[in-house]
């Protein structure tokens, strides 16, 4: 930025360019023979044009015999080679464009599986989906398409532009009125659609966010009569997308009509010096005829070349946002030691949690010790730290204070992936795949399991009663997000997951909190074989699911107010034991 205004072609700009046409340079054959082929075809309507003076002065006023035969082979050959050119030039400019498209939706998908969690909370997943739909697309404008224009719409400039000096320097000199004023449009339209582009960036995300809340929440709209709200708020977002839609098509007329005069400006100047007395007795009409048509061709070619500034500056916006996301740093990793099995020995020491972007303090002060083998309950009200509690084990997120010692040794210098490796994640909110039975239990690192593995797992998640019953058994497909089965079956399938993973370490997030009594009664059966021999940090909202808890820890605004047996709470008649009577006459009463 310099003075309030952007620079079109400052350092920033010439960078981003360089690094996006890396992604083409794996295709720089392709590339020769497109850029081969934009000057055949920007070359081929100049030499064409160049051939008007001799074919109506030697054609038709002198009757060259010669020229009779060869002049509609030599126009047929020309149009024939600029064919060949425009194929070329189209075909390869798509070829690379889709591949630079595809490598770039590549990458920052990449980035998007090696950013932190924090990071997705920090954005509305509409902006993250539109990345990869509509700003690569972009992109795709900047890299290829552009080029494709400037080569082509180059070529013919110059080559017009040879063809008047060569005609009549004379007549030229009409040039001097239109190319400096073109420029200092050209200059204008780039600030202007520079920052337009950025802003309709913006709003696309906000227009998919929409859209995907909007379809996810299709039952609570109908359920709720929201159907106006969603309306309205699709209306507001889709209407200021159309108003900066509109300003780029204000900007590009106004560059047209002012380009369009300017030309009638120089054409005008250019038949004034035709016809002065000195000049119009010896210049004949093939002379005339070649310039003036040298100089109507100039006139759409600098238009396009004045509107690619569209293209370029929406492409150079968008391959600066894709551009941050790919260079955003990754995941902190600095373990070197690789996990082969723990033992489960977790020990949290004065440990303290506070989110990025905020001040608050989820975690103070945590001590808690998770002896191998044992299951600690975490209990509390709704806001009390428990889930960031356990999203510390996996390094979702890292401690603010303290330290997390995983079989006495801090935790942070084992690598993230063998860390993971230790620890199986059963949630209330079940996430699966579109797929098959089979791919959602052995997913991941759990693909290469064998079908029978795979069975067991299931049997032991009391899954295998409904999964045999399926059309296609474990090779059934279960729908995005596994929407044709019901809740309970959903969560048999992670538990059944969880079974085939066999990690040391377990987390059961309220993995049982909105099921039915049949499906928690058959979830707890799978749960109570899970857990057996592994160290588990279940969070539980129903009391009675954890009374055989080896300990119990009450947490109340990310502190742990009181630790112990389900039997030891009771009688401390503290914060568990309001929570119990509390949960006791609710039952009661229904």
């Amino acid at each position: 930025m310099s003075n309030g205004k952007v620079k079109i072609w400052d350092a920033h700009t010439r960078q981003i360019y360089k690094r996006l046409f890396g992604y083409t340079r794996r295709f720089w054959v392709v590339g020769v023979i497109a850029i081969v082929g934009m000057i055949v075809d920007g070359g081929g309507l100049a030499v064409f044009t160049k051939l008007l003076k001799p074919m109506i002065d030697k054609l038709f006023v002198d009757k060259d015999p010669v020229l009779i035969f060869w002049m509609p082979i030599w126009i047929v050959l020309i149009f024939l080679v600029r064919g060949v050119g425009t194929f070329a030039s189209s075909y390869g400019v798509s070829y690379i464009g889709r591949n630079v498209v595809n490598a770039m939706q590549r990458d920052v998908f990449g980035a998007y599986l090696r950013l932190p969690a924090t990071f997705f909370g920090q954005e509305h997943s509409g902006h993250q989906v539109s990345r990869i739909t509509y700003t690569s697309e972009q992109v795709a404008s900047a890299s290829t398409d552009s080029v494709k224009v400037v080569v082509t719409e180059g070529v013919t400039v110059i080559g017009f532009i040879y063809v008047m000096l060569s005609t009549s320097a004379y007549l030229t000199l009409a040039l001097f009125v239109m190319v400096p004023l073109i420029m200092l449009i050209a200059g204008i339209v780039s600030r202007r659609y520079r920052s337009i582009s950025r802003r309709i960036q913006g709003m696309m995300g906000s227009v998919t966010g929409t859209v995907e809340e909007s379809v996810e929440a299709h039952r609570e709209i109908r359920i709720y009569g929201g159907q106006e709200q969603a309306a309205a708020r699709f209306r507001d977002v889709t209407d200021s997308t159309r108003r900066l839609n509109l300003k780029i098509a204000s900007t590009n007329a106004q560059s047209s009509t002012a380009i369009q005069t300017v030309a009638a400006l120089a054409l005008a100047v250019m038949v004034f010096l035709a016809t002065r007395p000195f000049e119009i007795q010896h210049m004949t009409a093939g002379v005339f005829i070649t310039v003036l048509t040298a100089m109507g061709g100039l006139m759409p070619s600098l238009k396009r070349l004045a509107n690619i500034q569209s293209n370029i500056q929406s492409g150079i916006s968008a391959a600066e946002n894709l551009f941050e996301i790919i260079d955003t740093a990754p995941e902190v990793d600095v373990g070197t030691r690789v996990l082969e099995r723990t033992q489960g020995d977790i020990r949290f020491e004065d440990v303290g949690l506070v989110y990025p972007r905020g001040e608050f303090e989820a975690l103070r002060g945590i001590d808690l010790h998770c002896a191998p083998g044992t299951v600690t309950a975490l209990v509390g009200r709704s806001g009390s730290g428990k889930s960031s509690l356990v999203s510390l084990l996996p390094r979702f997120n890292a401690p603010t204070t303290g330290q997390i010692l995983l079989d006495g040794e801090d935790y942070e210098s084992i690598t993230l992936a063998s860390l993971r490796r230790q620890i199986a994640w059963v949630g209330q909110s079940v996430v699966l795949f579109d797929g098959t039975v089979a791919e959602n239990i052995a997913y991941g690192e759990l693909a290469s399991a064998s079908e029978s593995d795979i069975i067991a797992a299931a049997q032991a998640a009391n899954a295998w009663e409904f999964i045999q019953k399926m059309p296609q058994g474990i090779h059934s497909v279960i729908g995005q997000g596994g929407n044709l089965l019901s809740g309970g079956q959903r969560q048999r399938l992670a538990i059944a997951r969880a079974i085939l993973k066999n990690a040391p370490i377990l987390v059961l997030d309220e993995a049982t909190s909105a099921l039915d009594t049949e499906s928690e009664r058959l979830i707890q059966q799978a749960l109570q074989g899970l857990m057996k021999d592994r160290t588990t940090l279940v969070i539980a909202h129903r009391l009675s699911t954890i009374e055989h808890a080896d300990q119990i820890a009450v947490m109340d605004q990310g502190r742990i107010v009181e630790r112990g047996t389900h039997a030891d709470l009771l009688a401390l008649n503290g914060h568990y034991a309001a929570l119990h009577r509390m949960q006791f006459h609710s039952q009661a009463s229904d």
